[in-house]
């Protein structure tokens, strides 16, 4: 019987019997075997998941998403973003708002309801996602491929295979070798959707997903399942006789956890997926200034540009910054972090820290032309701690450092008159855009 436990960042997991919260989850004694051994399996690769406190507790880091234990546990990690206790379905909501747009996967609206207001965890929304669109594939029917077979029979048909057939021992002469071509649906897509079909049906705990799942399978039911994911998802055709399977693709990559950008899968009992909660509101803020960024203004994501000093004639050390925009006579650098700084802590720095100014200053430094100095910024999340823009940090010769919020719920960067980013939505300054 599968368990499910709804944690969010940074949350502490432990073995002892505790007044369950998002930040505070009893699992079992097996699961939290099996997440000490998964962790140290990612710590290997480079990847942080998990942190062993003690013997009884482990503290959750900052990746989001859901993991399975073969033991059936099901964790879902969820955003630490809502200050407010009981906010599991706006979290899960701004979960999956980060997701799609990291992906680039557009739901599919069925009728008034909004796939948005489907509380349910990720998992259960992938599949959800999945079925509807491998509904609506099959309603437009699946595309059948032609087969070469090469068999023995008593009669002809097709094509005779010369060379086996004068190879036939004596007394078999009536049996024919022939090679002919079958019109089959067997091709590498449905083969994966099929086998992605067969695990949602397996994994599914919503009695809707599962009666879906049920009514689709008699439709693949003369389809294998993919023996080799890796091998069909490169045959996978993206011409445009294929195009009503485009929807449905990232769907399928996400249930099979294949090729999947941004998320760290393990070797779970079921459909596991975590993501680095830091890239995804890297994405989305990149994604939201691509759109709402002026004509002539040119971003570049992960600029590699420049480098931090040189020795022996050689380059060392690049720098790369998570958004670098262009105007003629200006840049603009800007670096996103997934952190809650407080406004109201003046004595603390604002928790802001050392490491990321030094960062920027580098940034600056080496961004400096003889005509103009760049403009930088960190962008943190809007919280009610930090509802506006901080004063200017001057590290001296004309470059300062801007600290910007970004509203999650509304989707945008707030800024004013001070920071001239050009922007679309901001009023034009001539002196910030000549």
């Amino acid at each position: 019987m599968k368990t499910t436990v709804t944690i969010r960042e940074y949350a502490r997991l432990t073995t002892q019997e505790v007044k369950p919260s998002l930040d505070l989850a009893q699992v079992s004694q097996s699961a939290f075997d099996w997440l000490c051994d998964f962790s140290g399996c990612l710590e290997a690769s480079g990847a942080s998941v998990l942190k062993l406190t003690n013997r009884r507790t482990l503290k959750w880091d900052s990746y989001v998403g859901v993991l399975e234990t073969p033991c059936g546990t099901r964790l879902e990690i969820l955003p630490k973003h809502h200050e407010e206790d009981g906010c599991i379905a706006k979290s899960r909501q701004l979960l999956r708002k980060l997701i799609q747009n990291a992906l680039q996967l557009k739901p599919r609206k069925a009728g008034a309801a909004n796939v948005e207001a489907f509380d349910a965890p990720l998992s259960e929304w992938v599949m959800q996602q999945f079925l509807s669109e491998l509904d609506l594939l099959l309603k437009r029917g699946i595309r059948f491929d032609y087969e070469r077979v090469e068999e023995e029979q008593r009669y002809l048909r097709g094509q005779l295979n010369a060379v086996a057939q004068m190879r036939q021992p004596p007394g078999r002469q009536h049996h024919f070798q022939i090679r002919h071509d079958i019109f089959l649906p067997d091709r590498a897509e449905n083969r994966l959707l099929k086998l992605a079909l067969d695990q949602v049906a397996k994994l599914t705990t919503s009695p809707r997903n599962w009666r879906l799942a049920t009514e689709l399978q008699v439709f693949l039911a003369s389809i294998r399942g993919s023996r080799n994911i890796a091998q069909d998802l490169r045959a996978w055709s993206e011409d445009r006789l294929m195009s009503h399977y485009r929807p449905v693709k990232p769907w399928c990559e996400l249930i099979l956890s294949q090729h999947v950008p941004l998320a760290v899968v393990g070797r779970t009992a079921g459909m596991s997926l975590l993501f680095p909660m830091e890239r995804l509101f890297e994405r989305y803020v990149q994604d939201w200034l691509q759109r709402n960024l002026i004509p002539e203004a040119k971003m570049t994501a992960q600029s590699r540009s420049k480098y931090l000093c040189e020795h022996d004639d050689r380059r060392m050390f690049c720098l790369r910054p998570d958004i670098l925009i262009d105007l003629p006579a200006q840049q603009w650098i800007l670096d996103t972090k997934w952190k809650r700084i407080d406004a109201g802590k003046h004595e603390k720095n604002y928790h802001l820290s050392q490491a990321d100014f030094y960062q920027l200053f580098a940034y600056g430094h080496q961004h400096r032309t003889d005509g103009s100095v760049p403009n930088l910024f960190l962008v943190y999340p809007c919280w009610s701690g930090l509802q506006v823009g901080l004063p200017a940090f001057d590290y001296g010769g004309g470059l300062r450092l801007w600290v910007l919020p970004f509203d999650l719920e509304a989707g945008r960067l707030v800024v004013d008159e001070r920071h001239c980013v050009p922007i679309r939505s901001q009023t034009r300054n001539p002196s910030c855009h000549p």
